[in-house]
Order: C-alpha cells, then sequence, then structure tokens
C-alpha cells in the first residue's frame, strides 16, 4: 500500500502483511487509485497525500539512530558481482545496439493499440532480444565516468522491464486504460459496472481483469511467470474519506 508501511501478498493465508520498515509511495506502491492518477493528477496524488502519509509514518514509528536488523555478511556482494562480470565481458553485443532493439520491438509489437497475434509475436521477438544480454560487450572496461557501464546496468533494468510488460500485455485479454486490445475492446470487470449492481452475481478473480498483475522474472533465462491479486478497493479509514466504488470511463 503507498504512505504506510508496504504490504504484499501471502498467497497461503489469502491476505496481506506488512514489511516494518519498508515504505513505498508513487506508482511502485500500486496503491490501487488507477483511474484517479492519470495524467496532471499523479505528482500530486503521489506527493501531497502518499508521500505526506509515508513521512507522517516515518514520524510516528521510527526514531533516529535506533538500531538496525544486522545485515548478512554477503549484502551486496552480488552486486558488485554483476559489476565485474560486465567490465570483463567478452561478448559481441554493444549495449546501446540491445537497447534500441528493445526500443523497436516494444514500439512495433506492444503500442498503445493492440492485438492478441501482434503482442504474441512480440513476446517472441523480446525474448529473443533478451538473450544477447548473455553476450554484452562494454567497450570502457574502467571505473571512472563509465557511461558504458551505467547505460549497460540500465539496459539490465530496461530489459526486465520490456519481457515482464509485453507478457502482462498479452495475458491480459481485455482493454483497460492505456491497453487497448483491439481483439478485446471492452474492460471486463468482476460486475457490469454499465448497470445496477443489485442482483449481479461477483465474478470470481479467475474470470475478470479489475486485478493487479504480478510478474515474476527468472533474470538468467528470462522465463517470466504472471499472477494476480484483487485491487484494494477500501480506503485506509471510511470516516476521513469514503470508498468511491469503480465507474466506466466515458467521454
Amino acid at each position: 500500500s503507498s504512505g504506510i508501511n508496504a504490504e504484499y501478498g501471502d498467497e497461503e493465508a489469502g491476505c496481506d502483511k506488512v514489511i516494518p520498515g519498508l515504505l513505498a509511495a508513487g506508482e511502485v506502491a500500486c496503491a490501487s487509485v488507477h483511474g484517479a492518477n492519470r495524467l496532471g493528477a499523479n505528482s500530486l496524488l503521489d506527493l501531497v497525500a502518499f508521500g505526506r502519509a509515508c513521512a507522517h509514518t516515518v514520524k510516528e514509528d521510527y526514531t533516529p539512530g535506533a538500531a538496525q536488523s544486522p545485515l548478512k555478511d554477503s549484502a551486496g556482494e552480488s552486486s558488485i558481482a554483476n559489476i565485474d562480470r560486465l567490465r570483463h565481458t567478452e561478448g559481441t553485443e554493444p549495449s546501446a545496439k540491445v537497447r534500441l532493439e528493445f526500443q523497436k520491438t516494444m514500439q512495433n509489437y506492444a503500442a498503445v493499440f493492440r492485438t492478441g497475434e501482434v503482442l504474441e509475436e512480440g513476446v517472441q521477438k523480446v525474448h529473443e532480444v533478451y538473450q544477447k544480454m548473455k553476450h554484452l560487450k562494454l567497450a570502457d572496461k574502467g571505473l571512472i565516468w563509465n557511461t558504458d557501464l551505467i547505460e549497460t546496468l540500465e539496459l539490465q533494468n530496461i530489459a526486465l522491464n520490456a519481457v515482464q510488460t509485453i507478457e502482462s500485455a498479452a495475458a491480459r485479454k481485455e482493454s483497460r486504460g492505456a491497453h487497448a486490445r483491439e481483439d478485446f475492446p471492452d474492460r471486463i470487470d468482476e460486475y457490469d459496472y454499465k448497470q445496477p449492481l443489485e442482483g449481479q452475481e461477483k465474478k470470481p478473480l479467475s474470470e475478470h481483469w479489475r486485478k493487479h498483475t504480478l510478474s515474476f522474472q527468472d533474470a538468467e533465462s528470462g522465463e517470466c511467470t504472471l499472477k494476480y491479486r484483487p485491487v484494494i478497493d477500501t480506503t485506509l479509514d471510511e470516516e476521513e474519506c469514503k470508498t468511491v466504488p469503480p465507474v466506466i470511463r466515458a467521454y
């Protein structure tokens, strides 16, 4: 959640658990307010509401100089090893070339207006490009002002985002917000919000798309696994702010 200790879904327990000390604000927090944070509302919502709530939580729950949980002796070693591996790799693929291939593939196969056939082809092509991450080549092996290294580290993040974005889009067989499927033009909710809710039976999570995609990826193989979690429909304090029910976006 956003502005408070972050939560994660516990599949076995079927509920969320608070992780003390881990706070999130902004899009990374996934606070289920997507219908309210499009365009110019993003920064105001994140800063004034959730950012402020984060600050209050820190003030109320944490003391400067308090003892921290001990780190493992190996903490940070994997990051250093990754940098060393990239610096000394003897691959054949310049990071700028691979980045451009990701860019063109995503623009061609995962643009705003989408079809299942194009997305599925794009999934295959993105994975083909992802395999080139194993053969990256850096021209600069140094540690001083090495923009080639920085751009390659950024490329690692871009590559993960590309795979998970297009896999998630191909799986989501509906249109919602900026995800416009020409083969599935309608939004598929748990209720038909165009009609009165009275008398309607709520669809189970597996039969509708008003849910968050959770994507997990093996960085080595590139294999991506998708899971889903329900949207948080209630506010933190019903007395302070009533829950706003979903409505169909109409113009």
